[in-house]
Order: structure tokens, then C-alpha cells, then sequence
């Protein structure tokens, strides 16, 4: 398996917790293909034992024979604070399947679960999933949701909740609170054996280069800086950017207080647990840039390993100062690309931040406006623009549609290339929260059918689908706030 670490200091065997009579709720073919489960015409699979499986109930299918479950240990800061010691606290890692990590998220308790239940409950598993395979769908790295199974095991949050367990893939799971884990540990021996893994099945272009733990380090910060480009384009708020939830190969991990954004707020808060706004979407880069310092803090060691003390500072430092250098680049590209823009041209930094200062002080459906607007006609005057109307400051954004239209025109570009352009990055589809909430409210009652119909949509989010019309639309306002917490 990819995890070929060992020892009691690093992970435990830990075998999952059986729930009682599991179902399915919800199962992804596209994740399954991955790897290689058949499945039958209903899109389940063949093998029955994977219900077992997925459940926590059971180790073998009739191909494969998990042997060795464990759990992980790491460390982190969690709310800009050193937590100390972590670790998969619900989360189980049964083995390796064409080169995809299978992980149990809510099979029971671990070494290091503390003080919480190990479990996970219907709702928060049934956005995990819905989002996992929403993200993949839009181009962004994530990890994959294989499946939710349910049970009607009683889990105590806030309220009595039935227990769940999402089943999730990826090609690692290894996160920046393992390094900091046993750098704080002073473990060098185990950070090596850490990035040597990292290098050979993640980052292969590192191995024979002069420095290749300060190359893996750059590796790294331009994974996540161009993460978190991505996000900002879609308007996605992770929620909990604590350093033990950020991936060590760039990818989105650790589903919970999400939500993608629907009036656009340039300080826009996901998690109802984040009151002082540390996680909010204009702060994630600089959050995902401090995360990656941490990372430089515990890379020390190993890049002092060819280096003085003084020089390795020096080098990680200024690799560091690269990571706002990648993400401004991509972070221009994507919105360029959102307007439709085909090149680059003075000034356009400048219309981009008037607009989504304009949309933020008119609380503007980001998701939709930026879907509608590839319906501008270079012809039109600004008056006629049907958008405008979504703006309390007409003049303003009439100002804004008439640069917009001459900036078009000056790339001599065809309306109907660029509208094809922009609907291929400006998706009609995300995973608004009341839609995640109208499934979830269902699922309890046991009717999957709406989980079923978002997973169809989210899945092609570029797609007109003109019947799903209706969940393209900005939230009624007696509904508009979701409110989602850590516990999610």
C-alpha cells in the first residue's frame, strides 16, 4: 500500500467498528472505476461483500483481503494554535487499490479519537460525498467519495443523529501535520522516511535533483497555491484550513463546515465555529501561504541535512516568497478565463477587482452571474444587460458593463467562441447548501432519490441540463442561510 510506513509511532492497526444492518445511501461508479470494483446495472457493485466493506463490517471482498487497517498520527495548528498531538480520529486506512488509498471515514474509534466517538452521521457524510465528486467534476484536485452507508445506530451531536461512513479514495492521505508531527518530535529520521515516500510515489521529479527535500518543499506550495486558486474561481470555502486538514500532494481534503458561496461576500464566512472569520474566502490564500510556512518550519531538518542551519533558513524562506508568485499567476489566469478574456492586457486585474467589488457590495449570486455573463453581446449597450439588474448601483456597474464590452472588443473574438469558452470554466452547477440540505432532510426518511438527482447534475456542472434548471437559481431568500459547524 502507498502507506508504507511502520511502526507504533507513526500509525496502529486499528480495525473498524461494526454497524448494525447497513444500506446504502449513496455510491459513486465514476470513483468505483477507480478502482476496479464491477458493478451491476443499478450501479452497485456485483460483489455484495462491499456493503460490508464500506459499513466497517467486514475486511475481505471475493478479490481483495484488507489485513492491516491503521490509523495515523499527526500533529498540527488548528485555528492558527499548536494543537499538539492528532491523528485519524475517525478515519480508518484499509489498504492500497490500483495506486488509491481506501479510507473509512466514521468507523469507530482509533488511538486517537480522544474524546470523541469515531463515528460520523447521515448528513455530514452525505455532503462529504455530494462535494468529493462535485469538486472532481469542476477540474479540482480532491479526494474521491466511493460511498455512504447508513445505519440506524444512534450517534449523539447536538442532537440524536443516525451513524454513517463514507468511504473515500485517494492516492495519499498524507497531510502536513505529519511532518509537523515529528519534526515537533525532533524525528528526523522519520521526516526523511516521510518526504522519501512523499518523492517516490507523489513527486518523482524531485528525486535526482541537488536539493531534493527544498525541491519537494516548492513542489508542495505550488500544489496548494494553485488549490486555492481554484477554489477562489468557484467561490468553495473549505472552512477549517487547520494545517493537519491541508494535503501533502495539493488536493482538497477533509470535507466538513464547506460551502460554496452564494450572494458573494469578499469576507464571506462557511463555518458557524469560525467567529472570527480566520477561514473566510478572502483570507484563504494567505491561510493555505501561513500553512505552508509551517510546513517550511518542519522541512527544516531535512533540508539541513545538505545545508547549514543558516543557509536552509535562507532557501526555505525565499521558496516560500514563490508560493504568492504561483497563486497570483493562476489566480489571474482563472478569473481571465471567467470573463472571457483571451489575453492579457493592461488593466484587467483592475476591471476584475471592480466587479467583484461591486458584487460584493450588492451581495450578487457569484455562481450565477459569472454563468450568465457569457451572454453579453458585444453589440449591446450596457443598459440592456440584463444582469444589471442584480446591482443596487446601476450607474456603477453600467460603468463596468461598458469597459467590459470595449475590453471584448478590443480581442476581436466571437461572442458565441467566447460564451462556448467561458461555460467550460464558469459552471451552472455547485453544491449550493440548501440543495445539500433538501437531500439530507430526505435520506432521513430514507428516500435517496434526491442524493441521487444531485449527484447526476454536480457531476456535469458545465452541462446546460436545462430539465435541473431550477438548481441552478439563487437560494429563495427565506432560505438563502445554511449554517454549518465544525461538528458537520
Amino acid at each position: 500500500m502507498a502507506f508504507t510506513l511502520s511502526g507504533d509511532d507513526v500509525c496502529q492497526i486499528t480495525h473498524p467498528s461494526p454497524i448494525p444492518n447497513p444500506y446504502w445511501v449513496a455510491f459513486s461508479s465514476s470513483a468505483a472505476k477507480l478502482i476496479g470494483v464491477e458493478l451491476s446495472h443499478n450501479g452497485l457493485p456485483i460483489d455484495p461483500a462491499w456493503l460490508e466493506i464500506c459499513a466497517g463490517n467486514s475486511l475481505t471482498t471475493l478479490t481483495h483481503q484488507f489485513t492491516s487497517p491503521l490509523a495515523t498520527v499527526y500533529s498540527g495548528h488548528q485555528f492558527g494554535v499548536w494543537a499538539g498531538q492528532l491523528g485519524d480520529g475517525r478515519a480508518i486506512l484499509l489498504g492500497d487499490i490500483e495506486g488509491q488509498e481506501l479510507q473509512l471515514k466514521g468507523a469507530g474509534k482509533t488511538r486517537y479519537s480522544r474524546m470523541g466517538d469515531g463515528r460520523a452521521v447521515l448528513r455530514s457524510s452525505i455532503r462529504e460525498f455530494l462535494c468529493s465528486e462535485a469538486m472532481h467534476s469542476l477540474g479540482i484536485p480532491t479526494t474521491r467519495a466511493l460511498s455512504v452507508v447508513g445505519s440506524e445506530m444512534p450517534v449523539r451531536r447536538e442532537i440524536i443523529e443516525t451513524a454513517a461512513v463514507c468511504t473515500r479514495l485517494a492516492p495519499s492521505f498524507l497531510r502536513i501535520g505529519h511532518f509537523e508531527h515529528f519534526a515537533s518530535l525532533e524525528d528526523t529520521s522519520r521526516l526523511k522516511e516521510l518526504a522519501d515516500l512523499l518523492i517516490r510515489d507523489h513527486y518523482p521529479e524531485c528525486q535526482n535533483t541537488a536539493k531534493p527535500y527544498l525541491e519537494l518543499f516548492k513542489q508542495i506550495c505550488v500544489r496548494n497555491a494553485e488549490l486555492v486558486a481554484q477554489w477562489q474561481a468557484v467561490g468553495f470555502c473549505h472552512g477549517v484550513l487547520n494545517s493537519d486538514n491541508i494535503s501533502a500532494i495539493g488536493i482538497t481534503m477533509d470535507y466538513g463546515p464547506f460551502g460554496f458561496m452564494d450572494q458573494f461576500q469578499i469576507d464571506h464566512i462557511c463555518n458557524h465555529s469560525d467567529q472570527g472569520g480566520r477561514y473566510s474566502y478572502h483570507r484563504q490564500p494567505q491561510i493555505m501561504r501561513w500553512n505552508m510556512a509551517c510546513l517550511a518550519s518542519a522541512f527544516l531538518p531535512l533540508v539541513e541535512l545538505n545545508h547549514e542551519s543558516n543557509d536552509a533558513q535562507t532557501l526555505l524562506r525565499d521558496a516560500l516568497e514563490e508560493f504568492a508568485v504561483v497563486y497570483t499567476k493562476v489566480w489571474q489566469s482563472l478569473f481571465r478565463k471567467k470573463l472571457g478574456l483571451m489575453t492579457a492586457q493592461d488593466g484587467d486585474i483592475r476591471l476584475i477587482e471592480r466587479l467583484l467589488q461591486a458584487m460584493h457590495d450588492s451581495r450578487v449570486d457569484f455562481t450565477y452571474f459569472f454563468r450568465q455573463l457569457s451572454q453579453v453581446r458585444q453589440e449591446q449597450e450596457a443598459q440592456t444587460i440584463a444582469l444589471r439588474d442584480h446591482f443596487l448601483d446601476r450607474e456603477l456597474i453600467d460603468r463596468w458593463f461598458t469597459d467590459y464590452i470595449h475590453r471584448l472588443k478590443s480581442e476581436m473574438s466571437s461572442d458565441e467562441a467566447r460564451q462556448r469558452a467561458m461555460n467550460l470554466v464558469n459552471p451552472k452547477f455547485v453544491l449550493r447548501n440548501h440543495l445539500a440540505q433538501v437531500a439530507i432532510d430526505k435520506a432521513k426518511q430514507h428516500d435517496f432519490s434526491e442524493i441521487q438527482t444531485l449527484f447526476k447534475i454536480l457531476t456535469s456542472p458545465y452541462d446546460e441540463q436545462i430539465e435541473y434548471d431550477a438548481y441552478a437559481m439563487p437560494p429563495p431568500p427565506d432560505i438563502e442561510r445554511v449554517e454549518v459547524s465544525c461538528s458537520s
